[in-house]
């Protein structure tokens, strides 16, 4: 397991995004590196953990808990083959493309280590949004990438440190629970009767989507 890039993004305008200003960060580029990581503080003020990273709609994009969005290098495979067409890595806006980690499969919780002592904490999937679909091009994208269920993972900063591309990834920590990146995605979109389920992840669980699991429970029962 490793990192095969890290990719950062500068702030740009785009014709597409009805973010502030119309900028957009989701054009990540791999750099060489090394790149500081660290807790970028709360959402709505913090943007990405990564040092050189813009975030440009902080309402729902960056802060401790999305500090970090990875994507399985296997995953861009599987949709080159289904798009015909080439998607390279920071192509899904990831600021990490790893190769031989199971992302979507993660469990909430699960914690990872890399480069000088970097370790993060997956909190969430990534929820597709108007502004990834015009990035990529793709008709009915939203859709497409709901459907598949495989969003890649976004993590919090446990302990800072640095990363460049082809740095080992190790698993460090994986909870006791079944709850993995994948059964919150579809809670979270198209299986709103697993939110109960989620709980199970408790504290390590993106504070919206717990907020959003312990409403179901008082409205629905669990």
């Amino acid at each position: 397991m490793k990192l095969l890039s890290v990719n950062l993004g500068r702030a740009r305008a785009v014709p597409y995004t009805d973010q502030p200003g119309g900028m957009t960060g989701i054009d990540k580029r791999p750099v060489v590196g090394p790149v500081r990581v660290t807790a970028p503080g709360p959402k709505g003020t913090g943007g990405s953990g990564l040092a050189g990273d813009a975030v440009c709609h902080l309402r729902h994009h960056g802060g401790d808990d999305q500090a970090v969005y990875a994507v399985a290098r296997e995953d861009l495979d599987d949709w080159e083959r289904e798009l015909g067409r080439t998607l390279p890595n920071g192509g899904f806006g990831e600021n990490l493309t790893t190769l031989g980690l199971d992302v979507s499969g993660a469990l909430i919780g699960e914690r990872w280590r890399m480069g000088s002592g970097l370790v993060l904490e997956v909190t969430c999937g990534r929820i597709p949004c108007r502004t990834f679909q015009e990035h990529l091009g793709e008709k009915g994208w939203v859709r497409r990438f709901t459907h598949r269920g495989a969003p890649g993972a976004y993590l919090r900063v446990i302990e800072p440190g640095e990363i460049r591309s082809g740095d080992p990834v190790e698993i460090v920590h994986r909870p006791g629970h079944d709850v993995t990146v994948a059964v919150q995605f579809r809670a979270s979109t198209t299986e709103r009767t697993l939110l109960p389920s989620l709980l199970a992840a408790g504290e390590a669980l993106h504070p919206e989507s717990l907020a959003a699991a312990r409403e179901y429970v008082a409205t629905y029962g669990g």
